[in-house]
């Protein structure tokens, strides 16, 4: 019987499927863009497949092996803040897909945005909605 009760308290949060940390379409991380290129290269450059990697439990792909390898080395320094989501939605309180074509670099970090409107917007208010988005994250995934 104590089994039975253990069973009957754990199944609601093994049904609960919890958001993962970084926005990726099909288990692919900004939908394949090589999140290395926009420090070194400083534009959206697509990866690859033959330069893969699993991380944080989503697939990164990079145009070559040696931004594969900087991100090897130092994973977090090219990750996108907020998982990849979208800054803007994260400072409102909610998670919205990050557009790897409209995207920043603030104080070294990457953020994505998700569409050219809340680009304008974040632009104009940078300061005040960084600190709503780090206010928010990573509580937002659990909502």
């Amino acid at each position: 019987m104590a089994t039975l009760f253990v069973g009957a308290i754990s199944a609601p949060s093994a049904a609960r499927a919890d958001t993962p940390i970084f926005s990726a379409r099909d288990g692919i991380a900004l939908g394949g863009y090589d999140v290395v290129a926009f420090f070194e290269d400083q534009h959206a450059v697509s990866g690859s497949a033959k330069h893969a990697l699993m991380w944080k439990g989503v697939v990164w792909h990079f145009a070559s092996s040696a931004n594969q390898a900087r991100f090897e080395a130092n994973p977090r320094a090219y990750a996108p803040v907020f998982g990849g989501y979208c800054a803007y939605a994260m400072s409102q309180g909610y998670l919205a897909p990050g557009n790897p074509q409209l995207w920043v670099i603030d104080g070294g970090e990457l953020l994505l945005l998700n569409n050219a409107s809340v680009q304008g917007i974040w632009q104009g208010e940078a300061e005040q909605l960084m600190q709503g988005a780090r206010a928010n994250w990573p509580a937002v995934l659990r909502d």
